[in-house]
């Protein structure tokens, strides 16, 4: 089934359109924005005016025919408006002419239940653990924060201190001056105090941000950095150092410098300021060393929220707030080309034991047992390109597969670690492995060692190893296997990989049977 959700922001419509299957569960097909500021004006007014309720109806009418293109239903399209129309008086004129011009039927949300639907798209995209993050997306007319953890959500607030508003109540002057600075340091912190009070009462661990002020954000530290910006930013992030060094370059620009700074989108060259202003003070409040993106937000909030009640989707996706979006990601895109799922869980298998019988040998954490599982599970799945090359063909589909839930250095490691299941080792001589950290590069090393002999093991894919012991001797190291029948083809292939692991944990390797 597909569907598609339409926001009625202040500052932009957007809209995205997904499928939902078993196996392969939520796969986004399209998405498209049209910055039309329906909410232009009318912070003050409280009027929308007759020229963008024009602009969002047009833009409206070309997202239908696009949804239609791929292939929704009129009845599986959503469209929930926020902060400006949810505001403006003249709020049924523009929701009947929307409907009579476009047969949509706009729902109106609150701003508790705008923050529930961010609340459920952040969750879908950035891995929450048992302590609780500070979520917060920037609006044009509001901001929502939400405290939570993986067992649930603790606050939900929505405050009318979104950039548009600010931008027009509160900045006068090109570039910002240090009174309008001041002023709208002061009303954040005024309008936070509740949000920051229970984060303290609570105890926050880290903030998640979302919303295109945030990406705008970091995709300009990138550039600072003389870092690639584009692509996907889930589960980056960006330091208060990194923040800062933005902050001090940006605010005193006027709008004709900041124009051509690369990395901010070109409609949000006012926007950005109070933007930045307003990150500045959840930094500063909140008492923050770091904040994390999500690219998933109010939108596949709704499409979650839809599916919840839509039969015959998955109901654990909103309903279970202990979902593994990790595991579940990981698995849906295996779905998605075709894996062989027995033979990848078997490799997957082998590979963890082996890692805890070496621990004494390789040093790693628990982190990296749990990234070596998702490398294991998703080692093959280059195959559905061609089988010629495939380990590097896997690393390409990790890295582009929009894994949700790992941090870009994560990711980058599954996808090292299936590049190097065959063939020739991890060497400096390869991009994706030299731009590791050096940390990093260490445990790829042992990593795809372990994944290489794990993947030689189930060479016959009859998953005969049922467990394998490492007993290390000092002069060598001993794998003994326990096996269903006679492993000679496995012990075979896993004698011809096992070089690498050998050069990396300085031991020699040998297999026997039980």
């Amino acid at each position: 089934m597909r569907v598609a959700a339409i926001d009625l922001g202040t500052n932009s419509f957007h809209m995205v359109i997904v499928e939902d299957s078993p196996g392969k569960g939520i796969v986004e097909i399209d998405r498209v924005k049209d910055m039309i500021c329906i909410g232009r004006g009318s912070i003050s007014t409280k009027m929308l005016d007759d020229g963008s309720m024009r602009e969002g109806i047009a833009a409206l009418k070309n997202f239908l025919v696009l949804a239609s293109q791929q292939g929704v239903e009129r009845e599986n399209i959503l469209a929930f408006a926020t902060s400006a129309i949810r505001e403006a008086k003249n709020q049924q004129d523009f929701l009947q002419r929307v409907r009579d011009e476009t047969g949509l039927k706009v729902k109106v949300i609150s701003g508790l239940e705008e923050a529930e639907f961010i609340y459920y798209g952040v969750r879908n995209a950035v891995a929450l653990g048992e302590g609780y993050d500070l979520m917060f997306d920037i609006g044009g007319g509001s901001v929502e924060f939400i405290i939570a953890n993986k067992q649930g959500v603790r606050l939900l607030e929505s405050r009318k201190i979104g950039v548009a508003r600010m931008l027009e109540r509160f900045i006068g002057h090109d570039p910002v001056t240090a009174h309008e600075i001041k002023l709208l340091e002061q009303f954040f912190a005024a309008e936070m105090v509740s949000a920051v009070e229970a984060a303290e009462s609570i105890g926050v661990d880290r903030a998640i941000a979302s919303s295109g002020t945030a990406e705008n954000i970091a995709r300009m530290i990138r550039s600072m950095q003389g870092i690639d910006s584009e692509g996907s930013l889930n589960s980056s992030c960006f330091t208060r150092t990194e923040f800062e060094a933005l902050y001090r370059a940006v605010i005193p620009l006027g709008s004709v410098e900041r124009r051509k700074m690369t990395g901010l989108d070109e409609k949000r060259v006012d926007l950005i300021v109070p933007g930045l202003i307003l990150v500045n003070m959840i930094f500063r409040l909140f008492n923050l060393q770091e904040i994390v993106v999500s690219d998933s937000s109010l939108r596949e909030g709704m499409v979650l929220h839809y599916l919840q009640q839509c039969p015959p989707s998955r109901p654990r996706r909103c309903a279970d707030p202990e979902l593994d979006i990790r595991m579940e990601s990981a698995r849906e895109l295996g779905f998605r080309c075709g894996w062989n799922q027995a033979h990848s869980e078997q490799v997957a298998r082998i590979s963890l034991q082996m890692f805890d019988g070496l621990a004494p040998l390789h040093g790693l954490d628990g982190h990296y047992r749990e990234l070596l599982e998702y490398s294991a599970l998703l080692h093959n799945i280059g195959t559905f390109i061609s089988i010629s090359s495939h380990h590097k063909h896997s690393q390409y589909i990790i890295l582009n597969g929009e894994l949700r839930g790992f941090s870009p250095s994560e990711t980058a490691i599954i996808a090292n670690v299936a590049r190097y299941h065959r063939k020739s080792p991890p060497s400096d001589k390869h991009p994706g492995y030299a731009f590791l950290k050096a940390k990093h590069r260490t445990a790829v090393d042992v990593l795809s060692g372990i994944l290489r002999i794990a993947n030689g093991l189930e060479r016959g894919h009859r998953r005969n190893v049922e467990s394998i012991e490492a007993v290390d001797e000092g002069s060598r190291l001993v794998l003994r296997l326990t096996t269903k029948f006679d492993p000679d083809i496995e012990i075979w292939a896993a004698d011809q990989l096992k070089s690498w692991l050998e050069t990396v944990l300085l031991r020699p390797i040998q297999f026997e049977r039980v």
